[in-house]
């Protein structure tokens, strides 16, 4: 993820987070289930406060933009990403399989890609 902060701009901080994070979603960078770094540690690399980025991400989780699910952190929606919740589920289920027989990623995604004829 990356996210540049303008300074000479009169959108504020926190709407150039949630429009970023947003386009990127859309664009497929940020692709559904991609975790967001922490609140704290994102404020510290762009050099914000916490309460900026904790706003962002608040916006962000009430357009359905992302999720957050406790511990396990703030992830991109499948909304957001444009995937349906069934193809995110299955994709999920592929990946389960593909661990649970024992197939390293780079050869399920292989198989993946041979599936869909790429």
């Amino acid at each position: 993820m990356r996210i540049v902060i303008e300074t000479d701009v009169d959108t504020p901080p926190y709407a150039q987070i949630r429009d970023q994070v947003a386009a990127q979603a859309r664009d497929g960078t940020l692709p559904a289930g991609t975790r967001l770094p922490a609140v704290r540690a994102l404020a510290g690399e762009l050099g914000l406060a916490v309460n900026t980025v904790a706003r962002a991400y608040r916006e962000m989780e009430q357009s359905g933009l992302v999720e957050t699910r406790g511990r396990h952190g703030t992830v991109i929606t499948a909304r957001a990403a444009g995937v349906s919740t069934e193809a995110l589920r299955l994709a999920g289920q592929y990946a389960t399989a593909m661990r649970a027989i024992g197939v390293p990623p780079d050869q399920a995604l292989d198989l993946a890609r041979a599936a869909l004829g790429l």
